[in-house]
């Protein structure tokens, strides 16, 4: 068994493990403050800070050692950009660090380019990057350049790929 194999088992372990409750205890949410006061699946009880707002300071350092680093694509829930408490399991683009927070930008399947027009009413830009092994189905990616958002690294489900140096650095210009 590799080394990032081990270490991604250990953390699903550990997870169940933290997520079982005591006996004589109901499951459910982890108490502590929450933003929005939902039942967001990745709300933590830190709570999340909000998106990261300014200009990131870009990083390319993908490793895949079972630690998700900037560079790499990883499944992990991102919170819905109208409410923090909730939001879905995607994948996401890491480009750098805020502190304990990595910052990512999350990808989708869908093509944008049909409805870039209002798109870009709302504000939001998106950039093909292709295909990769991120995604099963092998379908070509997009990732949206106008929302970075700060992500738990105790919450990354899965490492999915490296992002090709090149592609990456054209996302990194593009922010």
């Amino acid at each position: 068994m590799s080394r990032s194999s081990l270490l991604s088992l250990v953390r699903r372990i550990v997870k169940a493990a933290l997520s079982t409750p005591a006996p004589g205890r109901k499951a459910g949410p982890t108490p502590g403050p929450r933003r929005g006061g939902g039942k967001g699946r990745g709300a933590s009880s830190t709570g999340y800070p909000g998106d990261f707002t300014g200009t990131p300071r870009v990083e390319y350092r993908p490793d895949l050692d079972g630690d998700p680093d900037p560079g790499e694509i990883v499944w992990t829930w991102v919170p819905f950009e109208e409410d923090h408490s909730q939001g879905k399991d995607r994948p996401v683009l890491l480009v750098g660090r805020d502190g304990r927070w990595l910052l990512g930008l999350m990808l989708t399947s869908k093509d944008h380019d049909a409805d870039a027009a209002d798109e870009a009413r709302w504000g939001r830009r998106w950039m093909d990057i292709g295909t990769g092994p991120w995604d099963r189905q092998g379908r070509p990616s997009e990732v949206r350049l106008d929302r970075i958002i700060r992500v738990d690294p105790d919450k990354v489900r899965r490492e999915g790929a490296i992002l090709d140096r090149r592609v990456f650095d054209r996302v990194a210009k593009s922010l």
